[in-house]
């Protein structure tokens, strides 16, 4: 995508020209703005974002939903996941002049969207709403298979880590990202951010019989943020003080320093919070991913 492309598919909330809303300039209908929460399967995808010469989900959601809307459409989303990378809960926004119902935007788009790409919800919203300027958190979950022998059923959905691994020497460590702090140790060296400080509201890691899974609360993201994190909590999980190492990481913000990036096949967009005028639900409960316990 070129640099002009780009801008044009995320302008400030309310300030979006007809070419950026897909609209055909000189469009004089009215301008309605729709959200819909999309779940997805990352693996035969090149990550969200629209790219040249690779598929990308953002391609196939504009295609479909252009489809329904009966003109082209730009989409943008809340969260740009990476290649492999899957979402429970993305949200996005479009503008359109088309007068569809909810339910029409919904199943119309999962008649042209491929298997392992569905809308899930889509209602209209205020055209002042942005997904991803209007989110107040984004909720990340990562899932890792932890016994000796591979899985074949879910080697594109889990981590496999055949070592033994400490749940509750990792969620301690997790602990110290706790709170505003400059992340640089845990960006990667694509990032293109302009600051690295971003707040983590929660961190959990539990076990759930082979499997363990990290949940993640914050603002914000870094490029590869929580992957890194998760490769550095198997590091330090092995220190006598995991904490400590955790914090000397963080605290270090050289990326040098901490773990190897984890896969992409663990990770998952889990959902995104924004303000309740808004009235985006919240992603239902999947099966064979949220084991016992639903955190929030």
């Amino acid at each position: 995508m070129t640099a002009g492309g780009a801008a044009a598919r995320d302008a400030p909330p309310g300030k979006a020209s007809t070419e950026a809303r897909g609209l055909p300039e000189g469009h004089l209908r009215e301008v309605r703005r729709i959200a819909a929460l999309v779940e997805y399967d990352g693996t035969d995808f090149a990550g969200w974002q629209s790219q040249a010469h690779a598929v990308s989900v953002q391609d196939a959601v504009e295609a479909a939903v252009g489809f329904v809307a009966g003109h082209p459409v730009i989409v943008i989303c809340a969260g740009r996941t990476d290649s492999g990378v899957h979402a429970a809960g993305q949200v996005i926004h479009f503008d359109t002049s088309a007068v569809r119902t909810p339910r029409a935007w919904v199943l119309g788009s999962n008649t042209k969207l491929p298997p392992s790409i569905a809308v899930q919800w889509a209602g209209e919203v205020p055209i002042g709403f942005h997904a991803r300027h209007a989110a107040v958190r984004r909720i990340y979950r990562y899932y890792i298979l932890n016994r000796s022998a591979r899985s074949a059923l879910q080697r594109t959905r889990a981590a496999w880590i055949h070592r033994p691994l400490d749940a509750a020497a990792m969620h301690e460590a997790a602990q110290a990202l706790i709170g505003e702090h400059d992340f640089s140790a845990f960006r990667s060296v694509q990032c293109q951010s302009k600051t690295t400080i971003r707040r983590v509201d929660a961190v959990d890691v539990i076990r759930e019989g082979d499997y363990l899974w990290l949940q993640i609360t914050a603002n914000a993201y870094l490029h590869h943020m929580v992957r890194n994190i998760v490769g550095t909590l198997l590091d330090v999980q092995r220190e006598s003080n995991p904490r400590a190492a955790m914090a000397k990481v963080l605290t270090g913000a050289d990326r040098r320093y901490a773990g190897a990036t984890a896969p992409a096949a663990g990770l998952y967009l889990w959902r995104v919070d924004y303000p309740a005028v808004y009235g985006i639900p919240a992603p239902k409960p999947q099966i064979g991913l949220n084991y016992g316990h639903v955190l929030v």
